[in-house]
């Protein structure tokens, strides 16, 4: 899988598990903060949970304590990376 369709099946996932409504571009910035209150996105803390239960899920890895988990989590640049560098 190519990094771009890695950045487009995490966005769907996020968008799903978050229940964005918003339009949002094809593919979001992967620089962009992904929660709290520089994110475009609107996300929060509970988003967050969310989105490592989603990709838990969907990638089979494991997004472990509070600081690994914020650093995943910063934006989806980052999330890509940690799902590359722990997929089994």
């Amino acid at each position: 899988m190519s990094r771009e369709e890695l950045y487009r099946e995490l966005q769907n996932l996020i968008i799903e598990a978050c229940h964005i409504q918003e339009d949002f571009p094809e593919l979001i910035d992967a620089d962009i903060s992904l929660i709290g209150p520089d994110s475009p996105l609107g996300l929060d803390s509970l988003d967050a949970v969310e989105i490592v239960v989603a990709v838990q899920r969907h990638f089979d890895v494991r997004i472990g304590g509070e600081e690994s988990g914020r650093q995943a989590l910063d934006t989806l640049r980052a999330l890509a990376e940690f799902v590359e560098s722990h997929r089994k």
